[in-house]
């Protein structure tokens, strides 16, 4: 099974298109000298069939040009109709669930003026007029409409439980006329809408919407262009609910004098906050983070200064003697071969694993390890 999708208005688009396409051959057909009928050069046999050659073509592509203009205007139509089929089997769709979602809508639309579902109007165009609000549960808040000439740029509308609050409309043409605010985001989880742009001749940005429990703040908007003055202040951007990430600052209006002034980011998540910053701030010209320093017992954790620090003498405690690491080796060798030596019956000290197999070679052995060892009699 093969699923389709359509959309009718680039259907009826493009069976205009082809409409204009079929008139411009017919018109260019027409101009065209038609070569149905052709003199022949001469009395000659070879000039009368050329003639009729060219006259039978011409007949023929006179015919070709009728049939491809009737194929066309048959292609048109049915590619007109079937956009309308579309268009006509979307609206039967939707209209039950239109008419569902009317019903819901309803007692809610009575008693607040808002929907339970369904997004804000938007507000028309140089009217200044406010965004609706979004839906009680889920819907999207409308955009402000743009401000006329010295009115400022309406409002976005706020979401319901769910969705995104509506972008602030466009200040009017006027020094100082600012953009209108965004739109809160969703109660429990949307984003704030964006301030609108500030009017012409250095108007200030609107401010970000917050956003709600789970989101980010909206987006400050663009100060306005100055005209022979300072490019409009950028808004400030919408705070952030308990989790989420404030929004960024509208960018400074550009002038022919001077540009304007960012607006400042918003604020972010309660407990975003109290979690601690994502990265520390760097120098400029460096992008390596800082990172804090080590505490001070724990600088050195390998090597010497592990084995020093654990030497280290501890109040309450008996210090230990430390030779010094020359003598360790010997002092080693001592405590080892102490180890080892065991005295026999007779008084007489023996080698450290002498074999007694080779008695002929005993006194030796002995003679030679005493010799060698003189220093570490009792």
């Amino acid at each position: 099974m093969s699923f389709v999708i359509v959309g009718p208005e680039a259907v009826a688009a493009a069976a205009s298109d082809l409409t204009n396409l079929g008139s411009t051959l017919g018109a260019a057909n027409a101009a065209a000298a038609q070569t149905t009928g052709l003199r022949a050069a001469g009395a000659d046999e070879v000039s009368g069939a050329v003639a009729a050659l060219f006259s039978a073509q011409g007949k023929e592509f006179q015919a070709l040009s009728a049939q491809a203009a009737a194929f066309h205007q048959q292609f048109v139509q049915a590619l007109a109709a079937g956009a309308g089929s579309y268009a006509s089997a979307e609206a039967a769709a939707a209209t039950p669930l239109q008419d569902l979602l009317n019903l819901i809508n309803a007692p809610f639309l009575t008693l607040t003026g808002r929907p339970l579902i369904g997004n804000g109007a938007n507000g028309a165009p140089l009217s200044g007029a406010n965004g609706g609000a979004g839906g009680w549960l889920l819907g999207d808040g409308g955009a402000g409409g743009s401000g006329a000439a010295g009115q400022k740029g309406g409002s976005g509308g706020a979401a319901g439980l769910f969705g995104t609050g509506g972008a602030g409309g466009t200040g009017g043409i006027g020094t100082g006329v600012a953009g209108g605010a965004g739109g809160a985001g969703g109660l429990l989880a949307g984003n704030g809408g964006p301030g609108g742009t500030g009017g012409y001749s250095g108007g200030t940005g609107g401010s970000g919407g917050p956003s709600g429990l789970f989101g980010t703040g909206g987006l400050g908007g663009t100060g306005g262009f100055g005209n022979g003055m300072n490019g409009g202040t950028g808004g400030a951007g919408g705070a952030a609910g308990l989790f989420g990430r404030g929004g960024a600052g509208g960018a400074g209006g550009s002038a022919t004098v001077a540009g304007g002034t960012g607006g400042a980011g918003g604020a972010g998540g309660l407990l975003s906050a109290l979690a601690g910053p994502v990265a520390l701030a760097a120098p400029a010209g460096c992008s390596a983070t800082a990172a804090p320093a080590a505490p001070a017992d724990q600088r050195h954790r390998h090597g010497r200064h592990r084995r020093h620090r654990r030497g280290r003498h501890r109040p309450g405690r008996r210090r230990r003697h430390r030779r010094h690491r020359r003598h360790r080796r010997h002092w080693r060798y001592r405590r080892d071969w102490r180890h080892r030596r065991r005295p026999r019956r007779g008084g007489r000290w023996r080698r450290p694993g002498w074999l007694g197999r080779r008695r002929r070679h005993r006194w030796r052995w002995r003679h030679r390890w005493h010799r060698r060892h003189r220093g570490h009699r009792r």
